[in-house]
């Protein structure tokens, strides 16, 4: 998650987050272990976070040092 929601909202970080917030996070990890910038370890370390994330801010935390998602 980019900080952003999708029309340019600032994302408000203590909202509960959905399931399908999770697993768009989840694919972005993946994305990034293709990629080569993240270890499997790492990508499995971040994956339990996500599906165990409860707000928004802590889905963000977890890609906060990728690049954007450009596609």
């Amino acid at each position: 998650m980019s900080g952003e929601a999708e029309k340019g909202a600032p994302v408000q970080r203590d909202l509960r987050t959905s399931d399908a917030e999770r697993q768009a996070v989840v694919r972005r990890l993946e994305r990034a272990l293709r990629d080569g910038r993240l270890t499997v370890l790492e990508f499995d370390e971040r994956t339990r976070a996500a599906y165990a994330a409860r707000t928004r801010g802590e889905l963000e935390d977890l890609t906060e040092d990728l690049p954007p998602d450009l596609w």
